[in-house]
């Protein structure tokens, strides 16, 4: 880590360093940030994470990723990537998108900040690549100072904050004129399921770990069991409820109409179970209507360049309004 790295902070901000990790969080997170915070901290640390974090598991993220944000393959990634001079991977995990693109550019700069614990596994794992810089702290709240970044990458994270507008909003503020936001959050789904996702996200602060991934691994087993049978149903059409009519598979209509429950054969037991608990165990979740996305990104100040829409999410890349 370099001394030179302290300049991307606000001079006021009071910055500290532990196990090479900048710590640039000065305010006490709320009850909500806190529990999730603690449960992708329990998330990145847990033996099922561990299972699945491998060479497959990332490669799958990888081409994702490419999906998600408009990228014909690797190679067209890494040529946009190249062009981009101060990065900023906004709630990291374990840092192997930060990773990612510091291999791609190594000219560039590139932070990797999460608030939860696993920002120092971040550090363990990829201290060796010499552009990185490694900074535990609220994305709502970085201290880092203004119009720093050219790149704000927010995968699968926007939704976990406490408040999302705020959080957008502290991104226009850090980053630079000619900005391109990345960002993801998750489409709302169907009444039934909505309901029980709110009533879940309150209750699952009266369990530990130990039950939310006995939870996991039961929803997992449920998954696992509905599509073994293999069976296909026809569905009305329900608008006031939003359920979508048609030939549907069995597991398929109960996942997104009525209780989450997660099962891919492809991708195994213990990732399965992982996004299980991915889903059950953070308070902090909120979904959003494709309209509301936009709405929500435009209020902050962006606009769309490419739009991603699907099932499970909105994803797309912003630029800063001129």
């Amino acid at each position: 880590m370099h001394p030179e790295n302290t300049s991307l902070f606000r001079d006021s901000a009071p910055i500290t360093t532990l196990d090479g990790v900048y710590i640039a969080s000065i305010n006490q997170p709320s009850v909500n940030q806190n529990h999730t915070n603690n449960a992708f901290s329990e998330k990145w640390s847990n033996t099922h994470q561990q299972e699945t974090d491998s060479t497959a598991w990332k490669l799958q993220q990888f081409e994702w990723y490419l999906a998600l944000y408009g990228f014909e393959d690797e190679q067209a990634l890494s040529q946009w990537v190249s062009k981009r001079h101060v990065i900023l991977d906004a709630g990291c995990g374990l840092g192997y998108k930060a990773a990612w693109f510091a291999k791609m550019n190594p000219d560039a700069i590139v932070v990797a900040m999460d608030y939860s614990d696993a920002i120092f596994q971040a550090r363990e794992r990829y201290q060796t690549q010499p552009n990185m810089v490694f900074v535990k702290g609220d994305i709502a709240n970085t201290n880092f100072k203004d119009g720093l970044f050219d790149f704000i990458n927010c995968d699968q994270v926007l939704h976990h904050t406490d408040s999302p507008p705020k959080t957008l909003k502290e991104f226009y503020r850090i980053s630079s004129q000619d900005v391109y936001l990345n960002t993801y959050v998750y489409s709302k789904k169907a009444l039934p399921r909505e309901l029980l996702d709110d009533y879940f996200r309150d209750y699952s602060k009266q369990l530990d770990n130990e039950q939310i991934w006995e939870l996991s691994q039961q929803l997992t087993q449920l998954g696992k069991t509905l599509s073994d049978l293999h069976i296909t149903i026809d569905v009305p059409d329900m608008p006031a409820l939003g359920i979508k009519g048609g030939t549907q598979d069995l597991q398929r209509f109960f996942y997104w109409n009525f209780i989450k429950c997660f099962w891919n054969e492809q991708l195994g037991l213990d990732t399965s179970i992982n996004c299980n608990f991915d889903w059950y165990s953070p308070s902090n979740a909120w979904r959003y209507s494709q309209p509301e996305f936009l709405a929500m990104l435009e209020a902050a100040g962006f606009k769309s360049m490419y739009l991603h829409c699907e099932d499970a999410c909105h994803s797309g890349r912003f630029v800063k309004r001129k």
